[in-house]
């Protein structure tokens, strides 16, 4: 337990240190064309916090279902569970994802050095209570995202949810759902049993994202969220078992 607790604390002093020391050694990346700038800052900063995960939490990921992703296109919606940090630090900088665009709340940007990355990555800052205008913003920065190549990534739920908890997903990927046009990709994950929502101890483990059957474009948007929600709650539950049974 004691090893277990130094390592989070460990982890915690090198992903500070070293998201402010490669946000600056990072900076001249800012001024190259957005096709170069996401790929580099991606690899350089995503393999960094990949690398301080696996050797220094003892956290692993492992991917399933990637064929559910669609490869002739970007345009689609990755729906993905929220259970922890862990994913947020993760997927926009994934390239077996296609460093999808994501939505993030806007007080991030004001992060120091890290602030600048998310709006020359082409990532979505919202405020949230703006409701209506904030949807406008993912959609319009999704079909931005789609014209180059990347996917839109967001959580339905809103927020991280902690394991076990109800369901609450939101009304508003439906109104982006119909709007786009698009297929949506919905992603169960587990990384909530290793990496609690809101806990400064980690685990070690194998933290699984699994991409499940497309819903197609086209669905009345309400049958799609159920089976969205339907679908995600249903593998989450069981990868959260599958994760358990590695504790014990």
């Amino acid at each position: 337990m004691m090893i277990r607790r130094l390592r989070s604390i460990a982890f915690t002093f090198l992903l500070i240190v070293g998201s402010l020391t490669l946000s600056i050694l990072m900076l001249p990346f800012l001024a190259l064309p957005r096709r170069w700038c996401v790929p580099l800052v991606s690899e350089i900063y995503g393999g960094y916090i990949s690398w301080i995960e696996k050797y220094v939490l003892g956290l692993k990921l492992e991917w399933r279902g990637l064929e559910h992703l669609p490869q002739d296109t970007a345009s689609f919606i990755i729906a993905a569970k929220h259970q922890s940090a862990y994913e947020t630090l993760k997927i926009p900088f994934m390239k077996k994802m296609r460093y999808p665009v994501i939505v993030l709340k806007k007080e991030l940007i004001y992060l120091p050095g890290w602030g600048f990355y998310p709006p020359r990555m082409g990532l979505i800052a919202i405020n949230r209570s703006t409701g209506p205008q904030a949807l406008q913003q993912m959609i319009a920065g999704a079909r931005k995202g789609f014209a180059t190549g990347r996917p839109l990534a967001l959580f339905p739920e809103g927020t991280r949810k902690a394991v076990g908890a109800p369901p609450d997903y939101k009304p508003g990927l439906a109104k982006i759902y119909r709007d786009l046009q698009v297929p949506v990709i919905p992603m169960a994950l587990n990384s909530g049993v290793f990496w609690g929502r809101n806990k400064f101890f980690k685990e070690p483990g194998t933290v699984v994202f699994e991409f499940l059957p497309p819903l197609p474009a086209g669905m009345p948007p309400l049958k799609m969220m159920a089976a969205l929600e339907e679908q995600i709650e249903a593998a989450t539950a069981r990868l959260v078992d599958e994760a358990r049974s590695q504790k014990l």
